[in-house]
Protein backbone atom coordinates (compact mmCIF):
# COMPACT_ATOMS: atom_id res chain seq x y z
CA UNK A 1 0.00 0.00 0.00
CA UNK A 2 1.15 3.55 -0.74
CA UNK A 3 1.34 6.17 2.03
CA UNK A 4 -0.81 8.42 -0.14
CA UNK A 5 -3.65 5.90 -0.05
CA UNK A 6 -3.16 5.18 3.64
CA UNK A 7 -3.56 8.74 4.87
CA UNK A 8 -6.76 9.46 2.95
CA UNK A 9 -8.62 8.39 6.10
CA UNK A 10 -7.04 11.07 8.33
CA UNK A 11 -6.84 14.86 8.47
CA UNK A 12 -3.27 15.98 7.88
CA UNK A 13 -2.11 19.38 9.12
CA UNK A 14 1.18 19.36 7.22
CA UNK A 15 3.16 17.02 4.98
CA UNK A 16 6.92 17.26 4.40
CA UNK A 17 8.27 14.89 1.77
CA UNK A 18 6.66 12.61 -0.80
CA UNK A 19 3.53 10.54 -0.19
CA UNK A 20 4.29 8.38 -3.21
CA UNK A 21 6.12 5.77 -1.22
CA UNK A 22 5.53 2.29 0.16
CA UNK A 23 3.88 1.63 3.54
CA UNK A 24 4.91 -1.90 4.50
CA UNK A 25 3.24 -1.71 7.88
CA UNK A 26 2.32 0.57 10.78
CA UNK A 27 4.07 0.66 14.15
CA UNK A 28 3.97 2.79 17.29
CA UNK A 29 6.76 0.82 18.99
CA UNK A 30 10.10 1.84 17.44
CA UNK A 31 11.58 -1.57 18.32
CA UNK A 32 9.15 -3.30 15.93
CA UNK A 33 9.77 -1.01 12.96
CA UNK A 34 10.94 -2.61 9.69
CA UNK A 35 11.91 -1.24 6.27
CA UNK A 36 9.29 1.17 4.89
CA UNK A 37 7.17 1.06 8.07
CA UNK A 38 4.98 4.03 8.96
CA UNK A 39 5.94 5.03 12.51
CA UNK A 40 3.23 6.78 14.52
CA UNK A 41 4.67 8.88 17.36
CA UNK A 42 2.08 8.71 20.14
CA UNK A 43 2.04 10.70 23.36
CA UNK A 44 1.26 8.09 26.03
CA UNK A 45 0.91 7.97 29.81
CA UNK A 46 4.54 6.96 30.39
CA UNK A 47 6.33 7.56 27.06
CA UNK A 48 6.33 10.09 24.24
CA UNK A 49 6.81 8.46 20.86
CA UNK A 50 8.33 11.68 19.51
CA UNK A 51 11.46 10.80 21.49
CA UNK A 52 11.78 7.60 19.43
CA UNK A 53 11.52 9.05 15.93
CA UNK A 54 15.27 8.81 15.27
CA UNK A 55 15.51 5.15 16.45
CA UNK A 56 12.47 4.34 14.27
CA UNK A 57 14.14 5.87 11.22
CA UNK A 58 17.29 3.94 12.07
CA UNK A 59 15.25 0.71 11.96
CA UNK A 60 13.91 1.54 8.47
CA UNK A 61 10.82 3.73 8.94
CA UNK A 62 10.23 5.82 5.81
CA UNK A 63 7.23 7.79 7.03
CA UNK A 64 6.74 9.47 10.40
CA UNK A 65 3.26 10.45 11.61
CA UNK A 66 3.54 12.88 14.50
CA UNK A 67 1.94 15.81 16.29
CA UNK A 68 5.13 17.86 16.03
CA UNK A 69 7.53 17.62 13.07
CA UNK A 70 11.14 17.59 14.32
CA UNK A 71 13.13 20.77 13.68
CA UNK A 72 15.99 18.63 12.36
CA UNK A 73 14.61 16.49 9.55
CA UNK A 74 16.35 13.62 7.85
CA UNK A 75 16.56 13.75 4.07
CA UNK A 76 14.42 11.19 2.26
CA UNK A 77 11.97 10.75 5.15
CA UNK A 78 8.31 11.77 4.87
CA UNK A 79 6.81 13.59 7.86
CA UNK A 80 3.04 13.84 8.32
CA UNK A 81 1.76 16.18 11.03
CA UNK A 82 -1.61 15.40 12.65
CA UNK A 83 -3.55 16.88 15.54
CA UNK A 84 -3.81 13.68 17.62
CA UNK A 85 -1.59 10.67 16.99
CA UNK A 86 -3.62 8.40 19.29
CA UNK A 87 -6.76 8.92 17.23
CA UNK A 88 -4.89 8.66 13.93
CA UNK A 89 -3.22 5.31 14.77
CA UNK A 90 -6.51 3.41 14.73
CA UNK A 91 -7.68 5.10 11.53
CA UNK A 92 -4.41 4.32 9.75
CA UNK A 93 -4.52 0.72 10.97
CA UNK A 94 -8.11 0.39 9.78
CA UNK A 95 -7.15 1.69 6.33
CA UNK A 96 -4.08 -0.57 6.18
CA UNK A 97 -6.24 -3.64 6.90
CA UNK A 98 -8.94 -2.50 4.42
CA UNK A 99 -11.51 -1.28 6.97
CA UNK A 100 -12.44 -4.68 8.50
CA UNK A 101 -15.04 -3.35 10.95
CA UNK A 102 -17.18 -2.15 8.04
CA UNK A 103 -17.42 -5.73 6.75
CA UNK A 104 -19.10 -7.21 9.85
CA UNK A 105 -21.32 -6.14 12.76
CA UNK A 106 -19.09 -5.03 15.64
CA UNK A 107 -20.79 -4.68 19.05
CA UNK A 108 -18.90 -3.04 21.91
CA UNK A 109 -19.71 -3.72 25.57
CA UNK A 110 -18.69 -1.16 28.19
CA UNK A 111 -19.30 -0.65 31.90
CA UNK A 112 -17.62 -1.40 35.22
CA UNK A 113 -18.96 -4.94 35.64
CA UNK A 114 -20.38 -7.52 33.26
CA UNK A 115 -18.37 -6.65 30.13
CA UNK A 116 -16.61 -10.01 29.88
CA UNK A 117 -19.75 -12.01 30.61
CA UNK A 118 -21.93 -10.21 28.08
CA UNK A 119 -19.33 -10.14 25.28
CA UNK A 120 -18.44 -13.81 25.81
CA UNK A 121 -22.06 -14.93 26.05
CA UNK A 122 -22.91 -13.08 22.84
CA UNK A 123 -20.00 -14.87 21.16
CA UNK A 124 -21.23 -18.26 22.44
CA UNK A 125 -24.84 -17.50 21.53
CA UNK A 126 -24.06 -16.50 17.94
CA UNK A 127 -21.79 -19.52 17.50
CA UNK A 128 -24.73 -21.69 18.59
CA UNK A 129 -26.94 -19.81 16.13
CA UNK A 130 -24.58 -20.95 13.38
CA UNK A 131 -22.50 -17.86 12.66
CA UNK A 132 -18.78 -17.28 12.24
CA UNK A 133 -17.94 -14.92 15.12
CA UNK A 134 -15.03 -13.01 16.65
CA UNK A 135 -14.45 -12.09 20.31
CA UNK A 136 -12.14 -9.56 21.93
CA UNK A 137 -12.34 -9.89 25.72
CA UNK A 138 -10.37 -9.68 28.95
CA UNK A 139 -9.88 -13.45 28.89
CA UNK A 140 -9.12 -14.17 25.25
CA UNK A 141 -9.34 -13.19 21.60
CA UNK A 142 -11.32 -15.70 19.55
CA UNK A 143 -11.99 -16.25 15.88
CA UNK A 144 -14.56 -19.04 15.86
CA UNK A 145 -12.79 -21.81 17.83
CA UNK A 146 -9.25 -20.46 17.40
CA UNK A 147 -8.18 -18.76 20.64
CA UNK A 148 -5.38 -16.46 21.81
CA UNK A 149 -4.89 -15.47 25.46
CA UNK A 150 -5.63 -11.78 25.99
CA UNK A 151 -3.07 -9.32 27.32
CA UNK A 152 -5.40 -6.35 27.96
CA UNK A 153 -9.18 -5.82 28.33
CA UNK A 154 -9.04 -3.86 25.08
CA UNK A 155 -5.81 -4.30 23.07
CA UNK A 156 -3.99 -1.50 21.24
CA UNK A 157 -5.44 -0.09 18.02
CA UNK A 158 -3.04 -2.02 15.76
CA UNK A 159 -3.85 -5.33 17.42
CA UNK A 160 -7.59 -4.68 17.22
CA UNK A 161 -7.53 -3.93 13.49
CA UNK A 162 -5.29 -6.91 12.77
CA UNK A 163 -7.63 -9.20 14.73
CA UNK A 164 -10.65 -7.83 12.91
CA UNK A 165 -8.97 -8.33 9.54
CA UNK A 166 -8.33 -11.97 10.49
CA UNK A 167 -11.99 -12.27 11.53
CA UNK A 168 -13.13 -10.96 8.14
CA UNK A 169 -10.78 -13.41 6.40
CA UNK A 170 -12.36 -16.22 8.45
CA UNK A 171 -15.84 -15.18 7.28
CA UNK A 172 -16.99 -13.65 10.57
CA UNK A 173 -20.26 -11.77 10.37
CA UNK A 174 -20.13 -10.52 13.96
CA UNK A 175 -17.49 -9.36 16.42
CA UNK A 176 -18.22 -8.80 20.11
CA UNK A 177 -15.69 -6.87 22.13
CA UNK A 178 -15.15 -5.40 25.56
CA UNK A 179 -14.50 -1.68 25.48
CA UNK A 180 -12.68 -0.42 28.57
CA UNK A 181 -12.71 3.19 29.75
CA UNK A 182 -8.93 3.30 29.27
CA UNK A 183 -9.35 2.24 25.64
CA UNK A 184 -11.99 4.90 25.04
CA UNK A 185 -9.92 7.66 26.65
CA UNK A 186 -6.73 6.59 24.86
CA UNK A 187 -8.68 6.29 21.57
CA UNK A 188 -7.67 2.67 21.02
CA UNK A 189 -11.09 2.12 19.42
CA UNK A 190 -10.55 4.87 16.84
CA UNK A 191 -11.13 3.56 13.33
CA UNK A 192 -13.74 0.98 14.39
CA UNK A 193 -17.20 1.23 12.85
CA UNK A 194 -19.47 -0.08 15.62
CA UNK A 195 -22.83 -1.56 14.74
CA UNK A 196 -23.95 -1.39 18.35
CA UNK A 197 -22.97 -0.62 21.92
CA UNK A 198 -24.09 -2.02 25.29
CA UNK A 199 -23.79 -0.24 28.67
CA UNK A 200 -23.84 -2.52 31.73
CA UNK A 201 -23.35 -0.28 34.78
CA UNK A 202 -20.88 2.14 36.30
CA UNK A 203 -19.46 2.17 39.82
CA UNK A 204 -16.33 3.64 41.41
CA UNK A 205 -13.34 2.02 39.69
CA UNK A 206 -10.18 3.05 37.84
CA UNK A 207 -10.06 6.36 39.71
CA UNK A 208 -6.30 5.93 39.84
CA UNK A 209 -6.44 6.65 36.09
CA UNK A 210 -9.49 8.86 35.58
CA UNK A 211 -9.00 10.77 38.89
CA UNK A 212 -12.71 11.61 39.32
CA UNK A 213 -15.94 9.67 38.93
CA UNK A 214 -17.22 12.39 36.57
CA UNK A 215 -14.25 11.80 34.24
CA UNK A 216 -14.87 8.04 34.39
CA UNK A 217 -18.50 8.56 33.35
CA UNK A 218 -17.38 10.97 30.62
CA UNK A 219 -15.06 8.32 29.16
CA UNK A 220 -17.83 5.71 29.01
CA UNK A 221 -20.30 8.19 27.55
CA UNK A 222 -17.86 9.17 24.78
CA UNK A 223 -18.25 5.67 23.33
CA UNK A 224 -21.99 6.12 22.86
CA UNK A 225 -21.57 9.71 21.65
CA UNK A 226 -19.48 8.32 18.79
CA UNK A 227 -21.98 5.71 17.56
CA UNK A 228 -23.45 6.27 14.11
CA UNK A 229 -27.20 6.66 13.35
CA UNK A 230 -27.40 3.13 11.87
CA UNK A 231 -26.10 1.56 15.10
CA UNK A 232 -27.97 0.70 18.30
CA UNK A 233 -27.18 1.83 21.85
CA UNK A 234 -28.46 -0.53 24.57
CA UNK A 235 -28.38 0.72 28.16
CA UNK A 236 -29.11 -0.69 31.61
CA UNK A 237 -32.05 1.31 32.95
CA UNK A 238 -31.42 -0.09 36.45
CA UNK A 239 -28.22 1.94 36.69
CA UNK A 240 -28.77 5.58 37.62
CA UNK A 241 -26.29 6.63 34.94
CA UNK A 242 -27.75 4.32 32.30
CA UNK A 243 -29.84 6.93 30.52
CA UNK A 244 -27.03 9.49 30.81
CA UNK A 245 -25.02 7.34 28.40
CA UNK A 246 -27.63 7.85 25.68
CA UNK A 247 -28.15 11.61 26.04
CA UNK A 248 -26.15 12.60 22.97
CA UNK A 249 -25.97 9.41 20.95
CA UNK A 250 -27.16 9.37 17.35
CA UNK A 251 -27.79 5.62 17.54
CA UNK A 252 -31.10 3.87 18.10
CA UNK A 253 -31.80 4.01 21.87
CA UNK A 254 -32.76 0.78 23.65
CA UNK A 255 -33.17 0.07 27.39
CA UNK A 256 -33.26 -3.11 29.48
CA UNK A 257 -34.15 -3.68 33.14
CA UNK A 258 -34.80 -6.32 35.78
CA UNK A 259 -36.52 -3.83 38.06
CA UNK A 260 -38.42 -1.16 36.14
CA UNK A 261 -40.11 -0.24 32.86
CA UNK A 262 -37.84 -0.67 29.83
CA UNK A 263 -37.86 -1.89 26.24
CA UNK A 264 -36.64 -5.31 27.41
CA UNK A 265 -37.58 -6.67 30.85
CA UNK A 266 -36.70 -9.69 32.96
CA UNK A 267 -37.79 -11.05 36.34
CA UNK A 268 -36.23 -13.77 38.51
CA UNK A 269 -38.99 -16.27 39.38
CA UNK A 270 -36.88 -18.90 41.20
CA UNK A 271 -33.24 -18.92 42.28
CA UNK A 272 -31.00 -21.87 43.22
CA UNK A 273 -27.25 -22.51 43.36
CA UNK A 274 -27.46 -24.50 40.12
CA UNK A 275 -29.52 -21.95 38.20
CA UNK A 276 -32.64 -19.80 38.08
CA UNK A 277 -36.03 -19.56 36.40
CA UNK A 278 -36.55 -16.30 34.55
CA UNK A 279 -39.41 -14.51 32.87
CA UNK A 280 -37.56 -12.84 30.02
CA UNK A 281 -39.54 -10.51 27.83
CA UNK A 282 -42.70 -12.46 28.65
CA UNK A 283 -41.17 -15.93 28.17
CA UNK A 284 -40.21 -18.36 30.96
CA UNK A 285 -36.77 -19.95 30.62
CA UNK A 286 -34.49 -21.95 32.92
CA UNK A 287 -30.85 -20.87 32.93
CA UNK A 288 -27.73 -22.25 34.61
CA UNK A 289 -26.73 -18.79 35.81
CA UNK A 290 -27.23 -17.48 39.35
CA UNK A 291 -28.08 -14.04 40.69
CA UNK A 292 -29.96 -10.93 39.67
CA UNK A 293 -26.80 -9.45 38.12
CA UNK A 294 -26.57 -12.47 35.80
CA UNK A 295 -30.25 -12.07 34.91
CA UNK A 296 -29.36 -8.52 33.89
CA UNK A 297 -26.39 -9.74 31.82
CA UNK A 298 -28.52 -12.34 30.03
CA UNK A 299 -31.19 -9.73 29.32
CA UNK A 300 -28.54 -7.49 27.72
CA UNK A 301 -27.46 -10.45 25.57
CA UNK A 302 -31.07 -11.09 24.57
CA UNK A 303 -31.69 -7.40 23.75
CA UNK A 304 -28.56 -7.27 21.59
CA UNK A 305 -29.48 -10.46 19.73
CA UNK A 306 -32.97 -9.17 18.94
CA UNK A 307 -31.49 -5.87 17.71
CA UNK A 308 -29.17 -7.93 15.53
CA UNK A 309 -32.35 -9.35 13.92
CA UNK A 310 -32.26 -12.84 15.41
CA UNK A 311 -35.30 -15.03 16.05
CA UNK A 312 -36.81 -14.61 19.53
CA UNK A 313 -37.57 -18.32 19.87
CA UNK A 314 -34.10 -19.44 18.77
CA UNK A 315 -32.35 -16.89 20.99
CA UNK A 316 -34.32 -17.89 24.11
CA UNK A 317 -33.69 -21.58 23.42
CA UNK A 318 -29.95 -21.08 23.10
CA UNK A 319 -29.75 -18.73 26.11
CA UNK A 320 -31.23 -21.51 28.25
CA UNK A 321 -28.37 -23.77 27.09
CA UNK A 322 -25.54 -21.29 27.74
CA UNK A 323 -22.92 -22.05 30.39
CA UNK A 324 -21.53 -19.37 32.75
CA UNK A 325 -18.27 -17.67 31.76
CA UNK A 326 -15.09 -19.05 33.37
CA UNK A 327 -14.45 -17.60 36.82
CA UNK A 328 -17.92 -16.08 37.15
CA UNK A 329 -19.88 -17.67 40.02
CA UNK A 330 -18.19 -21.03 39.43
CA UNK A 331 -19.23 -23.52 42.08
CA UNK A 332 -17.17 -26.38 43.53
CA UNK A 333 -18.61 -28.83 46.08
CA UNK A 334 -16.56 -30.87 48.51
CA UNK A 335 -17.40 -34.49 49.36
CA UNK A 336 -18.50 -33.39 52.87
CA UNK A 337 -20.95 -30.76 51.57
CA UNK A 338 -19.01 -27.51 51.63
CA UNK A 339 -19.68 -25.16 48.68
CA UNK A 340 -16.98 -22.90 47.23
CA UNK A 341 -17.84 -20.13 44.78
CA UNK A 342 -15.02 -18.64 42.70
CA UNK A 343 -15.83 -15.26 41.19
CA UNK A 344 -13.92 -12.48 39.43
CA UNK A 345 -15.65 -9.79 41.54
CA UNK A 346 -12.94 -7.19 42.09
CA UNK A 347 -14.97 -4.01 42.60
CA UNK A 348 -17.26 -3.15 45.54
CA UNK A 349 -20.38 -3.33 43.37
CA UNK A 350 -19.42 -6.69 41.80
CA UNK A 351 -18.70 -8.14 45.26
CA UNK A 352 -22.03 -6.81 46.53
CA UNK A 353 -23.85 -8.42 43.58
CA UNK A 354 -22.28 -11.85 44.16
CA UNK A 355 -22.94 -11.76 47.91
CA UNK A 356 -26.51 -10.62 47.26
CA UNK A 357 -27.00 -13.59 44.92
CA UNK A 358 -25.73 -15.91 47.67
CA UNK A 359 -27.99 -14.21 50.22
CA UNK A 360 -31.06 -14.73 48.04
CA UNK A 361 -30.45 -18.49 47.92
CA UNK A 362 -28.91 -19.43 51.31
CA UNK A 363 -31.06 -20.89 54.09
CA UNK A 364 -29.42 -18.92 56.97
CA UNK A 365 -28.47 -22.23 58.61
CA UNK A 366 -24.97 -21.98 57.16
CA UNK A 367 -22.03 -19.60 57.30
CA UNK A 368 -20.83 -17.46 54.42
CA UNK A 369 -17.04 -17.12 54.53
CA UNK A 370 -15.59 -14.57 52.11
CA UNK A 371 -11.96 -14.52 51.00
CA UNK A 372 -11.16 -11.22 49.30
CA UNK A 373 -8.26 -8.95 48.38
CA UNK A 374 -7.61 -5.87 46.26
CA UNK A 375 -5.22 -5.31 43.38
CA UNK A 376 -2.01 -3.34 43.76
CA UNK A 377 -1.18 -0.22 41.70
CA UNK A 378 -4.88 0.41 41.20
CA UNK A 379 -7.63 2.61 42.66
CA UNK A 380 -7.03 2.66 46.44
CA UNK A 381 -10.40 4.20 47.29
CA UNK A 382 -12.21 0.93 46.68
CA UNK A 383 -10.11 -1.10 49.15
CA UNK A 384 -12.02 -0.23 52.35
CA UNK A 385 -15.27 -0.38 50.35
CA UNK A 386 -14.48 -3.98 49.33
CA UNK A 387 -14.07 -4.87 53.00
CA UNK A 388 -17.31 -3.16 53.97
CA UNK A 389 -19.31 -5.00 51.31
CA UNK A 390 -17.80 -8.34 52.39
CA UNK A 391 -18.58 -7.69 56.07
CA UNK A 392 -22.18 -6.67 55.45
CA UNK A 393 -23.09 -10.00 53.82
CA UNK A 394 -20.64 -12.52 55.33
CA UNK A 395 -20.32 -14.34 58.64
CA UNK A 396 -16.53 -14.38 58.38
CA UNK A 397 -14.14 -12.43 56.15
CA UNK A 398 -10.54 -13.25 55.34
CA UNK A 399 -8.58 -10.36 53.85
CA UNK A 400 -5.71 -11.48 51.65
CA UNK A 401 -3.63 -10.68 48.57
CA UNK A 402 -5.06 -10.39 45.07
CA UNK A 403 -2.47 -9.23 42.51
CA UNK A 404 -0.17 -7.00 44.60
CA UNK A 405 1.81 -6.08 41.47
CA UNK A 406 4.53 -3.67 42.67
CA UNK A 407 2.90 -2.77 46.00
CA UNK A 408 3.63 -4.32 49.37
CA UNK A 409 0.76 -6.80 50.04
CA UNK A 410 0.61 -5.85 53.72
CA UNK A 411 0.06 -2.19 52.79
CA UNK A 412 -2.88 -3.15 50.58
CA UNK A 413 -4.41 -5.22 53.39
CA UNK A 414 -3.97 -2.27 55.81
CA UNK A 415 -5.95 -0.12 53.37
CA UNK A 416 -8.66 -2.79 53.34
CA UNK A 417 -8.64 -3.00 57.16
CA UNK A 418 -9.57 0.69 57.25
CA UNK A 419 -13.05 -0.43 56.22
CA UNK A 420 -13.57 -2.54 59.36
CA UNK A 421 -16.03 -0.99 61.81
CA UNK A 422 -15.67 -1.79 65.51
CA UNK A 423 -18.62 -4.22 65.66
CA UNK A 424 -17.12 -6.37 62.90
CA UNK A 425 -13.55 -6.74 64.16
CA UNK A 426 -14.15 -10.21 65.60
CA UNK A 427 -15.20 -11.72 62.30
CA UNK A 428 -12.18 -10.60 60.25
CA UNK A 429 -8.86 -12.35 59.67
CA UNK A 430 -5.98 -10.96 57.64
CA UNK A 431 -3.78 -13.56 55.95
CA UNK A 432 -1.35 -12.16 53.38
CA UNK A 433 -0.62 -15.46 51.59
CA UNK A 434 -3.63 -16.16 49.33
CA UNK A 435 -3.19 -19.94 49.39
CA UNK A 436 -3.09 -19.94 53.19
CA UNK A 437 -6.14 -17.70 53.27
CA UNK A 438 -8.12 -20.16 51.12
CA UNK A 439 -6.85 -23.09 53.20
CA UNK A 440 -8.01 -21.34 56.38
CA UNK A 441 -11.46 -20.71 54.90
CA UNK A 442 -11.80 -24.39 53.99
CA UNK A 443 -10.62 -25.49 57.46
CA UNK A 444 -13.05 -23.31 59.41
CA UNK A 445 -15.98 -24.11 57.10
CA UNK A 446 -18.47 -26.74 58.23
CA UNK A 447 -20.51 -29.01 55.93
CA UNK A 448 -23.15 -26.85 54.25
CA UNK A 449 -21.16 -23.63 54.59
CA UNK A 450 -20.47 -21.37 51.60
CA UNK A 451 -16.99 -20.07 50.80
CA UNK A 452 -16.77 -17.16 48.39
CA UNK A 453 -13.32 -16.63 46.89
CA UNK A 454 -13.46 -13.28 45.13
CA UNK A 455 -11.23 -11.16 42.95
CA UNK A 456 -9.38 -13.40 40.52
CA UNK A 457 -11.93 -15.70 38.94
CA UNK A 458 -10.57 -17.00 35.64
CA UNK A 459 -7.01 -15.75 36.24
CA UNK A 460 -4.40 -18.49 36.59
CA UNK A 461 -1.64 -16.29 37.94
CA UNK A 462 -0.76 -13.96 40.78
CA UNK A 463 1.35 -10.92 39.94
CA UNK A 464 3.92 -10.11 42.65
CA UNK A 465 6.66 -7.51 42.15
CA UNK A 466 5.85 -7.39 38.45
CA UNK A 467 6.28 -11.15 38.01
CA UNK A 468 3.36 -13.46 37.24
CA UNK A 469 3.40 -16.70 39.25
CA UNK A 470 1.02 -19.58 38.51
CA UNK A 471 -1.98 -19.39 40.84
CA UNK A 472 -5.49 -20.62 40.20
CA UNK A 473 -8.18 -20.21 42.87
CA UNK A 474 -10.11 -23.20 41.53
CA UNK A 475 -7.04 -25.45 41.65
CA UNK A 476 -6.30 -24.39 45.23
CA UNK A 477 -9.89 -25.01 46.35
CA UNK A 478 -9.91 -28.47 44.78
CA UNK A 479 -6.58 -29.28 46.46
CA UNK A 480 -7.96 -28.48 49.92
CA UNK A 481 -11.30 -30.14 49.13
CA UNK A 482 -9.36 -33.27 48.17
CA UNK A 483 -10.80 -33.25 44.64
CA UNK A 484 -8.72 -34.62 41.78
CA UNK A 485 -9.32 -33.39 38.22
Amino acid sequence: MKVEELIKSVDCLEVVGTLNRKASGIEFDSRKVEKDSVFVAQRGVHFDGHNFIIPAIGKGAGTIVCEEIPSERISGITYVKVENSNSVLGKLASAFYRFPSSKMKVVGVTGTNGKTSIATLLFKLFRKLGYNVGLISTISYKINEAEETASHTTPDALKIQKLMAEMVDAGCEFCFMEVSSHAIHQQRISGIEFGGGIFTNITHDHLDYHKTFAEYIKAKKAFFDGLLPNAFAITNADDKNGLVMLQNTKAKKVSYSVGRMADFRCKVLESHFDGMLLNMDGHEIWTRFVGKFNASNLLAVYAAAINLEQSTEEVLTEISNLQPVAGRFETIRSTDGKLAIVDYAHTPDALKNVLQAISEIRTRNEQVITVVGAGGDRDKTKRPEMTQEALLASDKVILTSDNPRTENPSDIIKDMEAGIEAQYKNKVLSIENRKEAIKTAVMIAQPGDIILIAGKGHENYQEINGVKHHFDDKEVVKEFFGIED
